[in-house]
Parts: structure tokens; sequence; C-alpha cells
């Protein structure tokens, strides 16, 4: 193993990945220097970015996203101000070692990476500045205690609220970090809790002077989940700032920007909005691919290979009545704030989804782990699983659990099934495209649309899969079916915005070098992308492609 990285191969790969970084490298100080000499606006109030949970050595897709936008705004003659980490944060979502916390974190190399992202424009750097009351006042705490702790607010903040949910920012981060939705109370976890509950009060109050002296228009932000994001935007919102997140779309080198929540990737389609002819040919084409497991998220490709349906297992649906897959989610998406509205977690769900299993012997319930579970160096350490063995759910007769490193075909399991029952994941709206009932028990980004059966309690919940269970028949609702389609096309092809223009894959899933692109594809004029953009920011509009850039398409 170790000679094989030595060899002549492998060293010109290396060698060829680095030669693309410095070339990468210097077009973004050549850009930058660039938009530098653009005469900014007067009237203009500036925008502040911000990103500190994308990248640490090399570009993410998110971190390329939020430079190539702030290079939009300045192009249109607007201010810019990065606020950067400088050694920010005692520990930090990235850089902190998941086998010793306690370890120093990488801030050189960061900080290098970040002189280079920012070279010649205006920057505001902030440095951990820890509150030694406050951290003995953390020392003594519970991890319950640490859930809900807030600070008050200092007497000269010119802010509504009264005090600050520090713990309540941090909890998502510390959950991704752990890759546990429920956290475990030993001095591992609330170690790393206190840390991020200091570094994000350090943050909120050198972010706060920062507003409080250029007074910006609005802050654009990553995902707005992860502490450093989280803080930022909620100082910013009492502030009356307005707040845009963004995210990875769902097509490859694409993102996503909004006024809400970008984890929730929120639309608002309109009402007379329909799919025309070249259109269903061109979701027909996405969604071929997707079903043989041709597509990537955020630069994963989660299917290395899919497989049929063996002929054992077809031979054992056929003892049971009925089939119903249940699809599971990964930790991180289904520890957000925003996902558990019925259910305390996707654990408590699965709990009932056991019972009612043993209540149903003559239904037969797949249980579908999904595949970024296992993913190395994001392995869950709260899985299905672990809930698996410890329920000892695989044990019932008429119980099957596929593993996430199992790549049979989802899509056979759903055209086999009576219904399907999922948390918040997309495969969800998948089903109800193949015509297919959906039953969902966690917020995601198509429940806000006629799309699936999404009830509004756990009663409900609980009443309507055992209607679903007991009909000899049922069919969605065809509406199911087109809204669907008209929410997933809108999703890949309208508010998923291309950046494949500016940007290359770097050969390391997720991360990208910056390639040499003609200047003009930053004007509005030459870029339906830098129109979108514009528009989302400075116009109060939707960020989504415009009419002319469909057309042409």
């Amino acid at each position: 193993m170790i000679l094989s990285r030595f060899s002549p191969r492998n060293l010109v790969r290396v060698a060829l990945r680095e030669a693309r970084r410095t070339r990468s490298d210097l077009w973004i100080r050549w850009t930058n220097w660039r938009v530098g000499r653009i005469p900014t606006t007067t009237a203009q109030k500036p925008v502040i970015f911000f990103n500190a949970s994308t990248r640490i050595s090399f570009i993410s897709l998110n971190a390329a996203y939020s430079l190539i936008s702030s290079w939009m705004a300045r192009a249109f003659g607007v201010p810019v101000i990065h606020f950067v980490c400088q050694a920010g944060m005692s520990r930090c979502v990235l850089g902190t070692d998941h086998a010793d916390p306690h370890k120093a974190l990488p801030c050189r190399v960061c900080i290098k990476r970040s002189h280079i992202l920012y070279s010649g424009t205006q920057t505001q750097y902030f440095r951990y500045d820890p509150s030694p009351d406050q951290s003995l006042a953390l020392a003594e705490l519970k991890l319950e205690d640490l859930y809900q702790y807030e600070l008050p607010m200092p007497a000269d903040w010119l802010l509504p609220a009264k005090t600050i949910p520090l713990g309540q920012l941090a909890l998502p981060a510390v959950r991704w970090f752990l890759r546990r939705h429920n956290l475990i109370d030993n001095e591992s976890t609330r170690y790393l809790y206190r840390e991020f509950i200091l570094s994000a009060w350090s943050m909120a109050r050198q972010f706060y002077v920062l507003v409080q002296r250029t007074d910006p228009q609005l802050v654009v932000v990553f995902n707005g989940q992860f502490f450093p994001e989280a803080t930022i935007r909620w100082v910013a919102l009492q502030r009356k700032i307005r707040v845009i997140t963004h995210e990875v779309g769902l097509h490859p080198m694409t993102g996503y920007f909004t006024d809400g929540e970008a984890t929730i990737y929120p639309i608002e389609i309109p009402e007379e909005y329909d799919l025309g002819p070249d259109q269903m040919v061109r979701m027909d084409a996405y969604l071929e691919n997707r079903f043989k497991g041709k597509f990537s998220m955020a630069g994963i490709q989660f299917w290395p290979a899919m497989q049929g349906l063996k002929t054992s297992l077809l031979k054992r649906l056929e003892c049971y009545k009925q089939v119903v897959p249940v699809f599971t989610n990964v930790i991180f998406d289904t520890s957000q704030p925003h996902s558990n509205v019925i259910f305390k977690d996707m654990f408590a769900w699965l709990n009932h989804v056991l019972e009612i299993a043993r209540n149903h012997p003559e239904t037969f319930f797949i249980i579908r782990a999904h595949p970024d579970e296992s993913r190395p160096g994001k392995t869950s350490m709260e899985s299905v699983a672990m809930w698996v063995r410890e329920k000892s759910a695989d044990r019932l007769p008429n119980m099957m659990f596929v593993g996430p490193d199992e790549y049979i075909s989802s899509y056979e399991l759903i055209m086999r099934s009576k219904f399907v029952m999922v948390y918040n994941s997309t495969i969800g709206l998948e089903a109800s495209i193949l015509g297919v009932p959906v039953l969902a028990a966690g917020l995601s980004r198509y429940t806000g649309y006629p799309t699936v059966f999404f009830p509004s309690s756990q009663a409900a919940y609980l009443a309507q899969c055992e209607q679903f269970l007991a009909a000899d028949k049922f069919e969605a609702p065809p509406e199911h079916r087109r809204q669907a389609r008209r929410f997933l096309y809108y999703h890949v092809f309208r508010v998923s915005l291309p950046f494949n223009d500016y940007l290359e894959p770097a050969g390391i899933p997720g991360f990208v070098f910056f390639r040499p692109f003609i200047w003009s594809k930053l004007s509005a004029e030459k870029s339906a992308t830098t129109r979108a953009i514009l528009g989302g920011l400075f116009e109060g509009k939707q960020f989504e492609l415009d009419d002319e850039f469909m057309q042409k398409d």
C-alpha cells in the first residue's frame, strides 16, 4: 500500500493535480484583482459573505459558489466584505480530529487557503477570543443543560432578543460531527459541545461589531445549520438584516440559493407552471439515468452499481400479501431542527414501524438504509444498521434489512410495493413519480407540495398507515405524480444554478478547481447564473434560471 503511493503512475497523477491547483489559485488571484478594479456604487450598502464550514485545504463546491457569487456582486458594482476565520474557533466542524478532539486544529493550512481565496478583497478576519467566565460556567453542565444553554444579551447590543440560544445554535453541528442524533452524555461529547458554544459566542461578538460598523444590506452564508453560519445568521436576522443561505443543487456543479433555509430547499413554483413536451422529454431522460443510479450530489456518487432483485428475494416476496419498503435517511438530513415535526427523530419513527410490522404479519417490510450511511470518513455512528441489531428487527419473519453497501435497486422494490414509507429522503419524490403511494414521516423539500401523504400528527400518521395496510387496493391521487414531476423538474433544472462555466472537478469527491473562463461570463448579459444570483440578491426574486435561458437550453 505504501509503495503504491509512490508508484510512477500515482506520482504523475499527484503532480498533474498540483499543477491544476496552481493554475486554479492563480486564476482566483487574477479574478480577485480584476473585480477589485471595478468601482463600487457608493449608494449601495455592502454584502457580507461567510462560509467557515466548507473547506480546509482544497476548495469545496460551496466555498466556490460563495466566492463566485461574491465576484458577481462586485462585478455589478456592489461592495463585498468577506468575514473570514483566522484561527477563529477553538474547535471547528471540519478541522476537529474525530479520534482526538483535543488535538490542535489545522489552522495554518486553512489560513493559507483563505489568503489565496480572498487575496486583494475587502476582508474582515476574526480570531478566537475566549470568554473565561463562560468557560467556567459551561464546565460543570450536563449534556441536557448544554442543549438549552443561553446567554443574556449584552446591554449594548441593539437586538430585540433578550438571550442568545448558543446551545441550540451549536447542536446541529455537534450531531453532524459525531454522526449521531441522540448524543451520549460523556466528557468527550460535552467537551466538543462546550468548545462549539464558546467558539460561537466569540464569533457572535466579533460579527456584531462588524455589522454595527458596516451596516450591510444582506449577508450570504453556507447552509446556516453548522454553528459558525448558524450563529452569524442568527445575529444578522436579529439585526433585521436579510440573510441568504446556499447549498449544493441536485445537478452536478450546481448551487442552490434561498432567502429561507437552504437545507429545506424551499421552492416557490408558480401555480400556472406545468411541464410542456420539451420539459417532459428532458425530465424522462433525467429520470431514466436516476433510476439506474447514474446521478451524484455534491460530487458523491451514491450508487457505484445498481443490482436487480435476486431470485431468492422475489420468491420470499411471493409469500406475503403485500410489500412495503421503508426508506431511511442519513443522520444529518434527519437531525436538522426542521425535519422532526411528527416524530421526535427517525429512530422514534422506526420504533413505530417495527411495532406496525409485528401487528401485520401478512405484510413484508423491507427497511432500506441510505447508501451514504457508510461513506468512508462520514460513517454514521448512530445508524439504521445499529438500530436493526439493537431491536433484532431483521429476526422478524416479515421484515428484511438492506444495508447501505447493498446496491439492490430501490426502484424495483418500489414497483413491487403496495405503498412506500419514507422519512424525508428524495426517494419519496421518485416513488410518487413512479405512481406509487408514499407515506412520509419527516418534513422534506417536497412535503410542502401535494406530492405525498404527509399527516399532520403522529396519531394521524399511524391511523393512515393502518388504513393503507387494511385496504385491498388503493392508488395515490394522480395529482401526486404530476406535482412530483413538476417539483423535481423545477428543483433540478430551474433553481439548481449551473457553475460549470467556472469550475471543474478536482478529482476528489466534492472538491473543485477554478477553470479559466471568459470574463463576460460574470456579467448578467452573458450568464443566466449571474442573472439569477443578482436578481435574488438585489431584486428579491427567487434564485432561478430565467425563461430566456430555459428556452435556449
